[in-house]
């Protein structure tokens, strides 16, 4: 079964950016839809951002502009690129597939706070 290990998380301002990397166990079909799903204390976790084969990508509302999601087949790898960040990102991010399969990674923190 494979596994999800995020990295890249982190206590930044608001204003700043972090990229955030998601190493898969195994290959992971490019037709397979994967996303980045974040889940804020005493909320439901959301899908964030999504991406199939090369430039089909999804955002929610709230981070369009500011949020780019990559992949890069040959090193299995998802990646979120995060700009601007605002206090209401404040949230642990997971990478998985859409939709949301297994109990998912460890995640990782993104803090952003002055």
């Amino acid at each position: 079964q494979v596994r999800f290990v995020e990295s890249g998380g982190g206590l930044v301002q608001p204003g700043g950016s972090l990229r955030l990397s998601c190493a898969a166990s195994e290959s992971i079909s490019s037709g397979v839809r994967m996303g980045w799903y974040r889940q804020a204390p005493g909320k439901q976790r959301e899908l964030v951002a999504s991406i199939t084969s090369g430039t089909s990508t999804n955002y929610i509302d709230s981070v369009k502009g500011r949020f780019t999601v990559s992949r890069d087949h040959a090193k299995n790898t998802l990646y979120l690129q995060m700009n601007s960040l605002k206090p209401e990102d404040t949230a642990v991010y997971y990478c998985n597939t859409v939709p949301f399969w297994g109990s998912g990674g460890q995640g990782t923190q993104v803090t952003v706070s002055s």
